[in-house]
């Protein structure tokens, strides 16, 4: 069939003249409850959790949901929905003083991770896409320059990161290596002067953007992992944003490419000698993404509370109805629990006795429970459940990459599994060197 050069032109003409306006805002075509550009007051710490912190830690908490509120919220969904980054927000976020979390001195706050956690669930309360850039930046990028970086490494990058005058991202995932991470085919080849990186990643959040990229390669010489300092104008390196994301729209994710990109002595992070120096960072970034999901459930309870008091239908508001009452106590329940699993890990963390599997558990287990809790949230909703201007469906899609990311829940559960059974199960049994039968 011939298809005119102008046909969708002579079908546009044909509609009606109203076709291209704007649509009207949320608070507008739906006036009976409010959007969540309006975010709705915290109501979900039913069992008084903030007793169990510091005045100091409290203190913080409403700082950044203060600041979440008024400066995030009112913008975030038109951002989500482009799949655009809010760049003017990034030097607020660096006077919140949380940016660096646990390190100490540099110009880091040196906060305690339960003060860290808590930080981050305020954050993404309001929105998952600004706690991901945080984290990757804070906890990871950051953290790993802390613990494996030189002192002169310290000095020169943790200052300006700290501020967010300037931004990192954290590159050790690559295209054929996701859980199986170890197994990263990228090189770092030793020349006159410092080193030749060759390789790809994937899904490195902030590196769209960044100023410095930390990247993990394998030492072609001890075929163990080491890690380097990159500048984002270094020669042979090219990064393209990764497209048509369903979830962390806002968070800028990134394929890198290097080809024959130098990086001089002084920018290899010597404290990387194997991927084991890798689960120094990962044992706290895994602690702090574990709080994420209790942030996000916190905020579409908060969200649910709201409109189940404001819609109304049968003559009634929805909160007056019992199977909403049961669904509602459902999610509150669930947020309980995941805030008192979150709390004992950090408490674990900072005695010194938590241990991998335990680590692993939380992450796991913590994002499984918020899933569900979004997704009641949004049988509650009706048709506003699947709009992101009442943050429900925003929610629940910004959880499935956090469901994945800093571990599936599968891996993490076989790492739980392993420890407490004492028997690795990560490869099929067909790979096996010995056989079952």
């Amino acid at each position: 069939m011939a298809i005119s050069k102008n046909q969708d032109e002579v079908e546009q003409n044909a509609r009606t003249s109203y076709f291209n306006l704007p649509p009207l805002d949320a608070s507008v075509a739906f006036p009976q409850a409010t959007p969540v550009s309006t975010f709705p007051p915290s109501v979900s710490d039913y069992y008084q959790f903030s007793d169990l912190l510091t005045a100091e830690d409290q203190a913080l908490g409403m700082r950044v949901r203060q600041f979440m509120e008024k400066e995030v919220a009112p913008i975030m969904t038109e951002y989500w929905e482009k799949a655009k980054f809010p760049f003017h927000v990034i030097p607020k976020l660096g006077a919140l003083g949380i940016v660096g979390g646990t390190i100490k001195g540099y110009g880091c706050p040196g906060l305690s991770i339960t003060a860290s956690a808590v930080a981050i669930a305020e954050v993404a309360r309001v929105d998952a896409s600004c706690s991901t850039f945080i984290l990757v930046h804070s906890s990871l990028a950051m953290l790993t320059i802390a613990i494996c970086g030189s002192e002169e490494q310290k000095l020169k990058y943790l200052p300006s990161l700290a501020q967010y005058s300037t931004v990192a991202c954290w590159a050790l995932t690559e295209p054929d290596y996701g859980s199986d991470a170890s197994g990263l085919k990228t090189t770092a080849t030793k020349v006159e002067g410092g080193w030749i990186l060759e390789g790809e990643k994937r899904w490195i959040g902030n590196s769209t953007f960044a100023d410095l990229l930390v990247v993990f390669a394998r030492n072609t010489t001890t075929n163990q992992i080491n890690g380097f300092i990159v500048k984002n104008d270094s020669p042979g390196l090219t990064v393209t944003k990764i497209e048509n994301k369903i979830g962390l729209r806002i968070v800028q994710n990134g394929d890198i490419v290097m080809k024959r990109v130098f990086v001089p002595n002084e920018d290899r992070l010597a404290g990387v000698k194997s991927f084991q120096d890798t689960n120094k960072v990962l044992a706290v970034s895994r602690v702090m993404v574990a709080w994420q999901p209790i942030g996000i459930a916190m905020g579409v309870y908060d969200m649910c509370h709201r409109y189940l008091k404001e819609r109304k239908q049968f003559g009634a508001p929805l909160a007056a109805f019992q199977i909403n009452q049961q669904k509602l106590v459902h999610m509150l329940g669930n947020v309980q629990a995941m805030v008192l699993v979150g709390w004992r890990i950090c408490k674990l963390y900072e005695k010194g006795t938590m241990t991998p599997g335990q680590a692993s558990l939380a992450k796991a287990w913590i994002s499984l429970k918020a899933r569900e809790t979004a997704s009641i949230g949004r049988e509650l909703l009706g048709g506003n459940g699947i709009l992101a201007d009442f943050l429900v469906a925003k929610a629940l899609c910004d959880l499935e990459p956090i469901y994945t990311y800093e571990g599936t829940y599968d891996i993490n559960s076989l790492i739980t599994g392993r420890e407490i059974t004492g028997l690795a199960s990560f490869k099929p049994a067909m790979l096996s060197k010995q056989s079952r039968m």
